[in-house]
């Protein structure tokens, strides 16, 4: 086993239970022990979902196991591999996938569990074991923690963009993104670079400015516009955007199904607006048909997405660079972090710096 220098502890947070914040504790533990196909990574930089806050919460609605190092998120340095390790060696620079098993191809219910602050320990600590076939080189160019933001947010916005075959975005093509959350930043970002026009929600004038300065062609404040689908649907001449990037869930399904044209693609990435508590009107799979689009349910991305967001973001560093909000934190800050991600008063992804 090739080595570097290696620590004795590691600093990390643990999910005791499902009572919120007060469930996560942090303490020092022995740095685990790898076995013949893991990495040993030094962990500089990471970044929270909301995927984070619901596992401590109890509601994430797949497997979390007993005292999980919450976290999917994250970049660094190898410290040492295993035995038959033959991905990476000391010194590389990685960043985690949030699918530890989801190599390529579609998505099984094996890869499914194999998500990382869930059912296998993740990023919030300072020195972690992953298997070597759960991590890519990280981009030259990014800083750790933008590198970070790519785990989940990142490769999620390039599935919901280019995963489909036959289906993915192409330049001219119009694409419709609500919010300034970290899915929806990506995927102003990855559309603009492959030469399609962009509409893009927004809840304030002042997250519109940072839509604007990624490129976004149009911006329709929902709040203003509530019958905001007809209003996008009016920019393209009234034919319909090509894609939906829906992270809404109830709250805005059926803008969405309003804005898209015929054979157009919606990407059902998530529901950041809340189950809209049953009061919504939500599309039915008998709107797919009447209205002939494609519906699509996206949970994240397979390494195969990952390796070609990291070789994009390569080729256009500064226009795929990382959004990452002005207030970073440290590792032992991690409560007072989910909280600032609760309130969503952030612009780009909330971070965390780990020494």
């Amino acid at each position: 086993m090739a080595t570097q220098s290696i620590p004795e502890s590691t600093k990390q947070w643990n999910v005791t239970g499902f009572d919120g914040p007060e469930s996560l504790v942090f303490s020092e533990q022995p740095v685990p022990e790898i076995g013949d196909t893991q990495v040993l990574v030094k962990i500089q930089g990471a970044a929270i979902n909301f995927r984070d806050i619901l596992v401590p919460e109890g509601k994430y609605p797949w497997a979390v196991k007993p005292n999980v190092v919450p976290g999917s998120d994250g970049a660094g340095t190898v410290l040492a591999v295993g035995k038959h390790v033959t991905r990476f060696k000391p010194g590389d620079k990685v960043v985690t996938i949030i699918n530890q098993q989801f190599l390529a191809g579609s998505m099984t219910t094996q890869s499914l569990d194999s998500g990382l602050g869930a059912s296998l320990d993740g990023t919030f600590r300072t020195v972690g074991a992953f298997s070597q076939e759960g991590l890519v080189t990280m981009p030259d160019g990014l800083s750790f923690i933008e590198a970070a933001t790519l785990s989940c947010a990142g490769i999620t916005a390039w599935n919901a963009l280019f995963g489909l075959l036959g289906k993915q975005v192409t330049a001219g093509d119009w694409v419709l993104t609500q919010g300034t959350g970290g899915v929806s930043l990506f995927a102003v970002q990855l559309a603009k670079a492959v030469g399609a026009r962009v509409i893009a929600t927004t809840s304030s004038n002042e997250k519109a400015g940072i839509l604007r300065k990624l490129g976004a062609d149009h911006v329709i404040n929902y709040r203003e516009t509530p019958e905001w689908g007809a209003a996008a649907k009016g920019l393209t001449g009234g034919v319909g955007v090509d894609h939906v990037v829906e992270v809404g869930g109830p709250a805005t399904l059926k803008q969405s199904v309003e804005s898209v044209r015929i054979d157009g693609t919606i990407a059902v990435v998530g529901f950041v607006g809340g189950d809209g508590g049953g009061q919504q009107q939500v599309p039915s799979l008998l709107d797919a048909w009447l209205r002939n689009f494609t519906a699509r349910g996206v949970w994240t991305g397979s390494r195969q997405h990952m390796e070609e967001l990291c070789r994009a973001i390569e080729a256009n560093p500064e226009k795929l660079r990382p959004v990452v909000d002005s207030r970073v934190f440290k590792l032992h800050e991690l409560k007072e972090a989910f909280e600032y991600l609760k309130q969503g008063k952030h612009q780009g992804k909330v971070c965390i710096e780990i020494d």
